[in-house]
């Protein structure tokens, strides 16, 4: 197995791991739409030994009140069903908390579950006032900092891509 940052040829790859990982193709189209429209900040990808895409994670811009704050969003996390409960999305989403943190961004959310993204550095959202503009996404909503300053001062509603609100 090998876990690195995604290239040009893994898209059709990717693209068959979220068809087959979510029901409907929305989070195949997401990533699509964001790779197309130059909104895909990171995308890490988990290869078997013969190449096949076997997870992913992707990280897009996010804003906060409207300002670019060097903030990504986490989502989707996929991973192909033969290959669950190994860890696999776990070292994903390190691996591109790493790099992010090498290119310098400063905060990372996501919307998941929270004992597990909590096990991961995420903390609730809620806890810094901030929040997404989906209804009933509270707990759900979390922050990872990658720099030690990146929720000093900052507040409200941060926003993903219009890309997201298609799905």
């Amino acid at each position: 197995m090998l876990i690195r940052v995604e290239i040009p040829i893994d898209a059709p790859g990717i693209d068959a791991l979220l068809r087959r990982a979510f029901p409907g193709e929305g989070e195949a189209r997401l990533v699509h739409d964001l790779r197309e429209d130059g909104l895909l900040t990171l995308g890490v990808v988990a290869t078997d030994d013969e190449g096949q895409v076997v997870g992913y994670a992707a990280f897009s811009p996010v804003s906060v009140e409207g300002e670019d704050l060097q903030w990504v969003g986490l989502a989707p996390v996929a991973v192909d069903e033969a290959w669950r409960g190994q860890g696999l999305a776990r070292q994903l989403i390190y691996d591109g908390l790493d790099s992010l943190n090498e290119f310098g961004y400063a905060a990372v959310v996501t919307l998941g579950d929270p004992a597990l993204y909590g096990r991961l550095g995420f903390e609730p959202a809620a806890r810094y006032d901030l929040h997404c503009r989906w209804p009933g996404t509270e707990t759900a909503f979390q922050v990872h900092r990658l720099a030690d300053d990146a929720l000093e001062g900052v507040h409200g509603l941060v926003e993903y891509a219009d890309h997201f609100n298609r799905l």
